[in-house]
């Protein structure tokens, strides 16, 4: 799904990426004219409007080439699907903009204050992804009636999800972590800040406004599947370098004798187990795809089966990529080495909070 041209321009902004601590140009340019942050954008607002299996099938693909873009698609990409929870005018108007990307923080912070007309946002969000180049920021935020908090028929406080434009957001630059540095997934924060009422929706399928297949999908299973494949992406890549990296060892006689044969067979298994993975995720996502199409209810069993299934492949990885990593030499642990930026990369990603296995 990725032509030569673009593998070969990722693979050479990799690195120009990961010393800025952010996407560089040639990367945004290429996603911009791909429109690989819409790829769940409904058609009739400029989106590619991807079925459930392509578009996990290119976001494996990107995090293979490059883990920190591949990261910044799957989360943006996610964020501008919110397109079909918008009122049609405001939708289109926001995404005729080709650069249009949203981005934030999943987590209900912050208080919103609804004031007859508008809500008035303050508040503090971590781990905005990509935010040097959002055009608008999400977060959900607690609902108050002015002091009154909102809650719902069981009690529960009532919370909403928001877009907001760049320009009324403050960016904390304080995203410095050992991996996936090129994401500047920073913070952000909001005070007394008016947000026009239209800019608030709910991420749930009865409240969806675009009535493609999609939308039918409650969002957390579909935001585990696509973290989920990029992971397994950044896996492969992994495995892959492992291999060259004991191919290239294997011109050693005694390497080869003492170590050859074990090694070989150990990163064979790991790549069979890696197949079988990605096989029992194409056939969850087919289900859920399948009863999304039907329109009929989800299935809890279904969603816990993907819950789990994700985070039992995500352990076994890591444990996987920590069994390997002392096969590999000094060089696996140099900067600059492609296999310790994936490293690197596999690490952090493991700890976002629908892949944690804690």
């Amino acid at each position: 799904m990725i032509s030569d041209e673009a593998i070969q321009l990722i693979k050479d902004s990799q690195e120009a990426s990961i010393r800025a601590k952010t996407l560089v140009e040639p990367q945004l340019t290429l996603i911009y004219d791909n429109n690989w942050f819409n790829i769940w954008v409904p058609k009739v607002f400029g989106g590619k409007e991807l079925d459930l299996k392509d578009g996990l099938t290119l976001l494996e693909e990107l995090a293979y080439w490059d883990g920190g873009l591949g990261w910044t698609v799957t989360l943006c990409a996610g964020a501008n699907m919110f397109a079909g929870y918008l009122e049609p005018g405001l939708a289109k108007e926001v995404f005729s903009d080709k650069k249009v990307c949203f981005g934030g923080s999943g987590r209900a912070t912050g208080k919103a204050v609804w004031d007859g007309e508008n809500y008035v946002l303050t508040g503090f969000w971590r781990f905005a992804t990509g935010a040097p180049h959002l055009s608008h920021f999400t977060l959900n935020s607690f609902i108050f009636d002015g002091d009154v908090p909102r809650l719902d028929e069981e009690g529960n406080p009532v919370f909403f999800s928001f877009f907001v434009p760049r320009d009324k957001v403050l960016v904390h630059y304080d995203w410095d972590s050992f991996g996936l540095s090129s994401t500047a997934s920073h913070s952000f924060s909001l005070e007394n800040t008016v947000i026009a009422a239209d800019h608030a929706f709910q991420i749930k399928p009865e409240h969806r406004i675009e009535d493609s297949t999609l939308y039918r999908i409650p969002f957390i299973p579909f935001a585990e599947l696509t973290l989920l494949v990029n992971y397994m992406g950044m896996y492969r890549r992994y495995l892959t370098l492992v291999e060259k990296f004991f191919f290239e060892k294997s011109t050693d006689e005694n390497w080869q004798v003492k170590y050859g044969k074990n090694y070989f067979k150990k990163v064979d298994a790991l790549q069979l187990q890696l197949e079988s993975d990605r096989t029992k995720v194409e056939e969850l996502t087919e289900q859920l795809w399948t009863l999304a199409l039907q329109d009929s209810p989800l299935d809890t069993m279904l969603t816990a089966d993907i819950t789990s299934t994700a985070r039992g492949i995500v352990k076994h990885i890591l444990a996987d990529v920590v069994t390997l990593f002392p096969l590999l030499g000094i060089n696996a642990a140099q900067n600059g080495q492609e296999i310790n930026t994936v490293f690197r990369n596999i690490f952090t990603a493991s700890q976002h909070s629908l892949l944690n296995v804690s």
